[in-house]
């Protein structure tokens, strides 16, 4: 196992000598995702094999762990929301190959030399793990109850009127 994330990989070779990944990079390194977090600090631990399954089928599988810093849109609070992924990444070359690939596997996309960039795919999950709309655990909803008022039964004044006024006093 390696500690250090060469930034390219050789897919193919990576697979042929299963080869294995494990370390820490920091959520600071993850440009698109430092949009997303309330403060950029902490790392992600990760986890990458390559491999072959039974069926000859190229695969990464990826595990990441993170608590990443959000803000509640509730409570506009800070939060840290703890991510847990594993996801086992088909290696393809072509779209066409997308449908041969078992299921439970998400289809990666490679050039022909098989180049991959880890720390991207990295990114990519925990871009898709934080919320559309970060709540933190155990707030509570905030409801409220608008009652019917009187203003809404009165129309709303034209506010042209006082043009209407003007228009029949020139005439």
């Amino acid at each position: 196992m390696s500690a250090t994330l060469p930034e390219v990989l050789d897919a193919w070779r990576m697979v042929a000598a299963r080869r294995c990944f494990e370390g820490r990079l920091p959520l600071s390194a993850f440009a698109r995702l430092c949009g997303s977090l309330e403060v950029v600090e902490g790392d992600c631990r990760f986890a990458l094999e390559f491999g072959r399954d039974a069926l000859g089928v190229r695969f990464l599988e990826l595990q990441i762990e993170a608590e990443l810093p959000l803000q509640c849109q509730r409570t506009l609070e800070p939060f840290r929301l703890p991510v847990r992924v594993t996801q086992r990444l088909g290696l393809i070359t072509d779209e066409s190959q997308e449908a041969g690939l078992p299921p439970g596997y998400e289809p990666v996309l490679l050039d022909a030399e098989g180049t991959l960039r880890p720390a991207e795919l990295i990114e990519d999950e925990l871009i898709l793990a934080v919320p559309v709309v970060p709540v933190k655990p155990g707030t509570e909803a905030v409801e409220r109850v608008f009652p019917a008022g009187q203003a809404e039964d009165e129309p709303a004044p034209n506010p042209f009127a006082a043009l209407v006024a003007l228009k029949k006093h020139q005439s």
